[in-house]
């Protein structure tokens, strides 16, 4: 029995935000090895997201180390790549608490956080000196705009121009429900605006972080068609397949089925892998995909893979299972590769029947 499996009733005693600080604290100051994470993934998992070499595609997505407080703890624990964030450029504070609320049976949550965010500025400084001292993968950040901006592309640019030589890619969040009118950016003509926006600004820099953007999981099939081909038209190098949901399951409680907020988990297992499915034929497969949603397990991971991702991310099986599962994750994700004589670039929309192999 791992440390973390001790500690986790005494966790849940906690609210939920309270249990955060302390996983959080507890990776800055080095502890995530004792909590029974770590180890080196095996080789049969390196995985690419474009130019992005990864030695494990299992991620940590944004959400969780919001503030870039314990990027190199998050990395200890087998992460091939990580992703903080949301920020935004100016500090807020986020949506009234209580504001996270958990659901053991279903191994889910429900959060409207709002995008609480010290800052671009601030953030920004703890990222420049991780970097004078190297990274073992890639570093993303995940961008948002001021509750209170008047002009939302703006705060996107401002984001990227904060980042862009810091980090190895940005990831445009328009799939928040927890900030009014941010979802509305992916409509079309918003989407192709604030894209073009984004390449002009990048298009000045010296160095070019890749450029992601994360969808959601409740647009409809003419949504997601307008999304893939703008992403196409736009040359964003990836997208993040997708964010929370707004829908709630009959399987919830009934309590939760009238908290607002996004709901994260095990109940968009299916869900977000038939998405990456559906975004992996629109785009033609001519662009990497991120899978999440609901993974808790090496078989989660490689179902997602065999639909169309060429990674994954994770951060609500963190809270229920423990550090441990990435390493277990990646073991078990190894192991149906293996059987399946495939390299994980095999693997790669191996499920996906008629579609041409990745170019």
């Amino acid at each position: 029995m791992s440390l973390y499996t001790a500690l986790r009733p005494l966790l849940f005693r906690l609210p939920p935000e309270a249990a955060h600080r302390l996983a959080v604290t507890a990776l800055r100051t080095g502890m995530g090895p004792l909590l029974g994470g770590g180890g080196p993934p095996e080789s049969r998992l390196q995985a690419a997201i474009g130019p992005l070499r990864l030695a494990s595609p299992i991620g940590l997505a944004a959400g969780f180390d919001k503030h870039a407080e314990a990027v190199r703890g998050c990395f200890s624990l087998g992460f091939g790549f990580v992703e903080v964030g949301g920020v935004t450029p100016r500090p807020q504070p986020g949506n009234p608490k209580p504001r996270v609320f958990r659901l053991p049976d279903q191994a889910a949550l429900i959060n409207r956080m709002g995008l609480n965010s010290i800052g671009q500025e601030a953030v920004a400084a703890r990222l420049a000196t991780l970097r004078r001292c190297g990274l073992p993968g890639p570093l993303g950040v995940n961008l948002g705009f001021n509750k209170d901006a008047a002009d939302p592309a703006a705060d996107y640019v401002a984001g990227m121009r904060a980042f862009a030589g810091l980090v190895d890619f940005l990831t445009v969040n328009v799939s928040s429900p927890n900030t009014p009118g941010l979802r509305d950016l992916q409509r079309r003509e918003a989407l192709v605006g604030l894209l073009g926006r984004l390449a002009e600004a990048l298009a000045a820099e010296p160095v070019r972080p890749l450029l992601f953007v994360k969808i959601a999981p409740d647009l409809d099939g003419e949504g997601e068609a307008a999304i893939a081909e703008t992403v196409l038209a736009a040359g964003v190098d990836a997208l993040v397949v997708g964010n929370t949901t707004i829908d709630r399951p009959a399987e919830l409680p009934d309590w939760a089925k009238g908290e607002a907020g996004g709901l994260s988990g095990r109940p968009l297992k299916e869900r977000s892998t038939a998405q990456v499915a559906r975004m992996a034929r629109l785009t033609g497969r001519r662009l990497p995909i991120i899978g999440v949603g609901g993974i808790e397990n090496g078989a989660d991971a490689y179902a997602k893979i065999r639909a169309g991702a060429s990674a994954v991310q994770l951060y609500t099986a963190l809270i229920y299972a423990g550090p441990g599962l990435v390493g277990r994750i990646a073991a078990e994700l190894a192991g149906l590769l293996a059987r399946d004589g495939l390299t994980l670039a095999q693997a790669v929309g191996a499920d996906l029947d008629g579609a041409a192999p990745p170019g």
